[in-house]
C-alpha cells in the first residue's frame, strides 16, 4: 500500500534556523541541539498536515501524497509569486532546480493568515513524476507585461 501525505525536506543550507520544527505539532521534525543542524524528519510521526510548508523561509517544504489517486499524486508546496493559479488550472510542473516535469492541475490555493503571506499550492501531478515535481512555473503577470 502506497503511503499517503507526507512532508519532503531539501533544506540546503546549514544555517540557524528552526520555524519547521516548531510548526510541527507532531514533533516529526527535529533539528537537534545545535541549531544550525539539517532537519531531521521522521516519517512515522508525519501526518502530512502542511503546516510546516509555509514556515520554512527556504520554501524547502512540500506534503507529496502517493495514495492521491490510481494514475495521479497530490504535491502541497510554497509560493510566493502573482498572479496565483486557480483551482482548475493546468500548469507547467517543475523540478527543484525550476525545470519543466510534466503538467499539473491546481487543486487548491491556499491562503491562510496562519501562513504570513506564503501561500500554499495543492497540485495533481502524473505519480511518476511525484518524485520529481516541487513547484510549478510562474505565471505570466499581464500587469507587467503590458507595461
Amino acid at each position: 500500500m502506497k503511503k499517503g501525505r507526507v512532508a519532503v525536506i531539501e533544506c540546503v543550507q546549514q544555517i540557524p534556523c528552526n520555524p519547521c520544527a516548531s510548526a510541527c505539532p507532531m514533533g516529526a521534525i527535529t533539528v537537534g541541539e545545535n541549531i544550525t543542524n539539517f532537519p531531521h524528519l521522521n516519517e512515522e510521526k508525519c501526518t502530512g498536515c502542511g503546516l510546516c510548508i509555509a514556515k520554512c523561509p527556504g520554501l524547502a517544504i512540500t506534503v507529496i501524497n502517493k495514495a492521491f489517486g490510481e494514475s495521479e499524486a497530490s504535491i502541497d508546496f510554497p509560493f510566493e509569486y502573482l498572479p496565483l493559479p486557480k483551482e482548475g488550472d493546468l500548469v507547467d510542473a517543475v523540478s527543484r532546480a525550476g525545470e519543466p516535469v510534466c503538467k499539473g492541475r491546481i487543486l487548491k490555493v491556499k491562503n491562510l493568515a496562519a501562513y504570513a503571506g506564503t501561500t500554499v499550492i495543492s497540485m495533481a501531478i502524473p505519480i511518476e513524476f511525484a518524485d520529481t515535481v516541487r513547484s510549478m512555473k510562474r505565471l505570466p503577470n499581464p500587469a507587467v507585461e503590458g507595461a
